[in-house]
């Protein structure tokens, strides 16, 4: 008990380094809440929470385009996650189970598409999505979310599938599985933690997307969250406290996918760290 306690002293400046990190990430979140419900002729300090409740806000925010936003939001990166949960299972299966030179140069290549900085190659991304009739669409901007998500699905994939015995699949062959029905019924029951790990974490960048949203969806008919929280902001004026409402309200929906996968999302994690 006694070393267990002298560990903890030890390792005091480690707690405070925790502490310090986590005040740095949650101090948006408290100024955010902050503005949100203060009145715009409040002109004090954004670190001094308000002592009152203000829901004008809100209301304001409900009657921009946030509703539509989150609407958007949801159809983009629902059919978003699901192509990219589905095709990165898919591929990853053969480049994990055959490591030849053309699967192994494959998946480099697939990788060398996460350092491409999307803004770099924003005119033949444009060009293309114009040929193929995909601005103002959710097709355009669910293509373009799969195009750049894809190959964190494959990389976490295919390490995970590595690491199941190939025996399974010899097994599944030997009974007269063909290799779709042997990744359907063998592998896929497998994949269901990391698949959570998959969705929250292409979900989350879904999500939040504002530049491919920015030049993409040019009609008002259709939006998303951060191009309606972003309409609070103008030239000529602006509304920073219905923006930081529209933010939170924003904010809700991935903030409770994530508490709902949460579990799956850390058994996932944590069993790829071990596999």
């Amino acid at each position: 008990m006694m070393q267990k306690q002298r560990r903890h002293l030890k390792n005091w400046w480690r707690y405070l380094l925790m502490m310090a990190i986590l005040l740095l990430y949650l101090s948006p979140f408290y100024i955010l809440i902050g503005v949100a419900f203060k009145m715009p002729n409040d002109y004090s300090s954004r670190w001094i929470l308000p002592n009152y409740i203000n829901f004008d806000n809100f209301r304001t925010a409900l009657k921009g385009k946030i509703l539509q936003g989150i609407y958007g939001s949801l159809i983009i990166t629902v059919c978003a996650v699901t192509l990219i949960v589905f095709v990165g299972a898919l591929a990853a299966y053969p480049l994990a189970r055959n490591r030849s030179r053309l699967n192994r140069a494959v998946l480099g290549f697939v990788m060398g598409v996460m350092m491409v900085p999307p803004l770099s190659i924003l005119v033949p991304i444009y060009t293309v999505m114009k040929l193929i009739s995909g601005i103002s669409t959710y097709h355009g901007i669910v293509l373009l979310l799969l195009t750049f998500q894809l190959p964190l699905s494959i990389f976490i994939y295919s390490n995970f599938i590595a690491s199941i015995p190939t025996a399974l699949d010899e097994a599944a062959y030997i009974d007269g599985c063909s290799p779709i029905r042997t990744f359907v019924s063998i592998i896929l029951p497998q994949l269901a933690p990391v698949t959570a790990s998959v969705a929250i974490l292409t979900g989350v960048t879904c999500w939040n997307d504002y530049q491919f949203s920015l030049y993409i969806l040019q009609s008002p008919r259709i939006t998303s969250v951060t191009l309606a929280v972003s309409s609070f902001f103008a030239q000529v004026s602006s509304n920073a406290f219905a923006a930081a409402a529209a933010a939170l309200l924003g904010l809700l929906p991935i903030t409770l996918l994530f508490l709902l996968l949460q579990k799956y999302f850390i058994k996932g994690m944590v069993d790829s760290a071990i596999k």
